[in-house]
């Protein structure tokens, strides 16, 4: 009897969670920010972009995403939600914001296996979106 309750259990399936970012015109960083804008989640999660103006989306970043995990893209003043399966860093950007820094990160699993490309491309993003992103991957653990 025992067995068979230690057996269903190992064949439930882990509840994915769901993480919410609200895409903000200001917040507690300043003008034009995703709300939370670093989020530590597990393969399988959701994080559901919010606008709170229809002037806003969010898309994963070329470059900024773990191997095996495609670049998506939001549409414009709609909810978004992104599933994440690859384990590593996921950069987020509001195309129509990007230049003012309105950047996230999302950290799946260990950060390890995408990491330094992400460290890369950091580099070649607009200065305001450079600076966050810098200020952001100090949280990534």
């Amino acid at each position: 009897m025992v067995c068979a309750a230690a057996a269903l259990i190992a064949a439930t399936p882990a509840v994915a969670g769901e993480h919410v970012v609200q895409m903000l015109n200001r917040g507690a960083g300043g003008a034009m920010v995703f709300s939370p804008a670093v989020v530590q989640a597990r393969p399988g999660d959701t994080i559901r972009f919010v606008p709170t103006d229809p002037g806003h989306n969010a898309e994963t970043i070329a470059g900024m995403i773990p191997a095996g995990a495609t670049v998506q893209r939001g549409p414009m003043g709609r909810e978004f939600v992104l599933r994440v399966t690859q384990p590593g860093v996921y950069g987020v950007k509001c195309a129509p914001h990007y230049s003012m820094g309105m950047v996230a990160l999302i950290q799946v699993g260990p950060a390890s296996s995408n990491l330094e490309s992400v460290r890369t491309a950091v580099a070649r993003t607009p200065p305001l979106a450079r600076r966050r992103f810098t200020e952001m991957l100090t949280r990534v653990r």
